[in-house]
């Protein structure tokens, strides 16, 4: 039996709408993998959405089966007013299209942010104009109303650049108001990330802890330990894990990294699937 969500479909788009006129507080949910949606002032942002089976489609019957764990939260087309949507790479449980596609041709005054290195596979991917996403890199950001965006490279398994020198794994330091919030992508820990990390007064990061494990035939990222001590140095206060409970040969207990943030000190939240979450608690 699969995981199920707490709450999903058009319960959780009325959920979400409740907090639609929030001033103070920015608020959260998970859905699923390394998937969430941001709401800040009515404003919705979307972060790797993998809302579909295509992953479970594409690799049935193969020797690298990808089953299922945990339901779906929302179906993307009932995604509506949706401000911004990135995608960190072009691995399908962060690029997806069966799930970008209809939130593309559902939100028509969307931006939607990629990797500059991965333009033309996203265009043809998601069949879209090629000028169409904005890119980012290394070192550069990108404005869009109160929301400013800054490309940190990610290292999945390397910090892998194009023949431009252009990152093809990407994380993202997100500010609005008052806030800053980093989502890794999919990430090892690389000598310079938490110096990169530490000149942003991040308040709360969206880090994978599922490891690396060669033997799953599958790039790695951060485990349990790993995601706290990453947390620790770089000065980040509060730490909301995902990449795990998606497939079973990909996943981790986020028993172990609560134990382990509770070892050392670190404020975090542990997220059921749907589940929301609110810079209340900072």
């Amino acid at each position: 039996m699969m995981i199920p969500a707490i709450i999903k479909d058009e319960d959780l788009v009325a959920a979400m709408e409740q907090y639609h006129s929030d001033e103070n507080h920015f608020h959260l949910w998970w859905l699923g993998q390394s998937g969430f949606l941001l709401q800040w002032r009515g404003k919705k942002i979307l972060i790797d959405p993998y809302l579909s089976d295509s992953l479970t489609k594409k690799y049935a019957g193969t020797a690298k089966p990808h089953v299922r764990m945990s339901e779906r939260v929302v179906k993307p087309e009932l995604l509506n007013n949706i401000f911004i949507v990135s995608s960190s790479h072009n691995h399908t449980d962060h690029l997806d299209a069966e799930t970008l596609i209809p939130i593309l041709q559902n939100n028509h005054e969307i931006t939607f942010i990629i990797p500059e290195a991965n333009r033309q596979f996203v265009a043809n991917q998601l069949q879209i104009p090629e000028q169409f996403p904005k890119g980012l890199d290394e070192g550069t950001s990108i404005e869009i109303d109160d929301f400013t965006y800054y490309g940190i490279p990610a290292a999945h398994n390397e910090v892998d650049r194009n023949e431009k020198g252009e990152c093809l794994y990407m994380g993202y330091v997100i500010q609005f108001g008052s806030f800053c919030i980093y989502h890794s992508g999919d990430t090892l820990w690389y000598p310079e990330l938490e110096e990169r990390l530490r000149s942003f007064d991040i308040q709360l990061a969206l880090l994978p802890i599922n490891g690396n494990d060669p033997s799953r035939g599958v790039a790695g990222n951060l485990d349990a330990r790993e995601a706290v001590a990453l947390a620790g140095l770089s000065g980040i206060k509060h730490v909301i894990p995902c990449h795990y409970d998606m497939f079973t040969f990909n996943t981790a207990n986020p028993a172990d990294f609560a134990t382990e943030a509770k070892r050392h000190g670190l404020a975090h939240s542990i997220l059921p699937l749907g589940g929301h979450w609110s810079s209340a608690s900072l």
